[in-house]
């Protein structure tokens, strides 16, 4: 598990460097008359494994943002109602997501869809976004089982 959130550290952090080296790049050479073309399509890239990455890690390591200032002052049952309510959403949420990206991507995969300046095929791209909402799906249908259990 330690291995896994190394790499994922390391991947999502890589990914938003790129993107901030690419984006100053680009803005630099937009002030010296020298712009970087496709500086977007990079950029858009390597932020979807930057957020694919940190998605991964929070969910495994549950630490998503929460708002604390209720659930904190709720009695202990109505808190795991409010946790068991909150990973049953979280499913459903996962579950629409993958849906509709599946969809998408099974729809578009003979269309060979790539991006203009670059041509950076999407086909791999929406690939990591679907496996990504797979796993964040049976993550949240894992913790909502363990929930239920409790």
């Amino acid at each position: 598990m330690k291995r896994l959130r190394e790499l994922l550290v390391w991947v999502a952090g890589g990914a938003l460097l790129v993107a901030m080296a690419v984006d100053t790049l680009a803005m630099l050479g937009r002030q010296l008359h020298w712009p970087l073309l496709g500086a977007i399509e990079l950029v858009q890239a390597a932020v979807l494994f930057g957020s694919a990455g940190a998605l991964l890690l929070a969910a495994l390591e549950y630490s998503h943002a929460r708002v604390h200032l209720l659930l904190d002052r709720l009695p202990a049952r109505w808190q795991r109602l409010m946790s068991r309510l909150h990973a049953a959403v979280e499913m459903l949420l996962y579950a629409g997501l993958l849906a509709g990206s599946a969809w998408l991507a099974l729809d578009l995969w003979r269309g060979h869809e790539e991006s203009e300046l670059l041509r950076i095929p999407y086909r791999p791209l929406r690939v990591a976004l679907v496996l990504t909402l797979l796993v964040l799906l049976l993550l949240s249908v894992r913790r909502l089982l363990l929930r239920s259990r409790a």
